[in-house]
């Protein structure tokens, strides 16, 4: 794992410095397109350029959250098609398998949708959890006006946040990944325990 860590990171160091950002811009759009491109690389990598001078910090923060709306929005698109063809089909056919019956998933939905914008703009400043929010937005037909504003917004914060991290720590930039991926590690415990804890609910009822 270290090892395809260190790689991702030398492939978006190099790209990045070869294209400048064009780079940002296509590594930012695959982290929001449901593939787990490390933003927490991309951008302070970014942000140091900018302390070098070969980059601008507020059009390099407008560069990653244009790139992540963008991604976003083609995770979207792929939950709202998806959302009968795929995820109700599945869920008809075994969500038996997973405790989940449709109408939980219904009820899941409903959810989303009553809560969805809060949910869309704070996760996009969640490691981890902000490279998948888009496909259920699109399952759950949140408005797609709102999906964008929120979305880019929250992207923005995140952009901004990571490249002026980024400026700071100069040389040091890589510094802020071990904190990142400590913090990522600690959302997805959670998330597995509310999982673990839903099943066991269900399966003594």
């Amino acid at each position: 794992m270290e090892y395809i860590i260190s790689s991702l990171a030398g492939f978006i160091i190099r790209l990045i410095e070869s294209t400048g950002y064009w780079g940002v811009f296509f590594l930012m759009t695959i982290e929001s397109a449901l593939i787990p491109m490390p933003s927490e690389v991309t951008m302070p990598f970014a942000g140091y350029l900018v302390s070098t001078g070969r980059m601008n910090l507020h059009v390099l923060s407008f560069v990653g959250a244009s790139a992540n709306l963008f991604g976003s929005v083609l995770a979207y698109w792929l939950g709202w098609w998806g959302q009968e063809r795929l995820v109700r089909h599945f869920v008809r056919r075994y969500g038996r398998f997973l405790l989940l019956s449709e109408r939980e998933y219904d009820h899941a939905e409903k959810w989303f949708r009553r809560h969805g914008d809060s949910i869309v703009f704070f996760s996009r400043v969640l490691p981890g959890v902000r490279t998948f929010i888009s496909l259920p937005a699109g399952v759950a037909k949140m408005h797609f006006g709102f999906f964008c504003i929120f979305t880019f917004f929250g992207s923005l914060i995140w952009s901004y946040f990571l490249a002026w991290v980024g400026f700071v720590l100069g040389s040091n930039w890589s510094a802020i990944e071990i904190y990142y991926r400590r913090f990522e590690h600690i959302i997805f415990a959670l998330i597995a325990a509310l999982v673990i804890f839903v099943i066991i609910k269900k399966i003594r009822r």
